[in-house]
């Protein structure tokens, strides 16, 4: 039984990742094709998201949370 949802809490773990990087290529993609007026201002938008959302990325408890909230799987205990 721990196996199987330590292989599931990995297995949402995962996709939280990747839904949160396509929604920072979305919000570039986004600012790049729609707000940015020259070359200056889609090197920023291209650089900056990605960096505010490298260091404001969520936290495992956070994200534990989350998990927990729209799955029902809780991270399995440490030993």
């Amino acid at each position: 039984m721990t196996n199987d949802q330590n292989s599931k809490y990995q297995s949402y773990l995962k996709r939280a990742w990747v839904i949160y990087a396509l929604m920072t290529v979305v919000l570039i993609l986004v600012l790049v094709l729609l707000v940015a007026q020259d070359n200056e201002e889609r090197f920023f938008f291209t650089i900056m998201p990605a960096a505010a959302a490298y260091v404001f990325r969520p936290t495992e408890r956070y994200l534990d949370k989350l998990i927990f909230k729209f799955t029902g799987v809780s991270k399995p205990k440490e030993n």
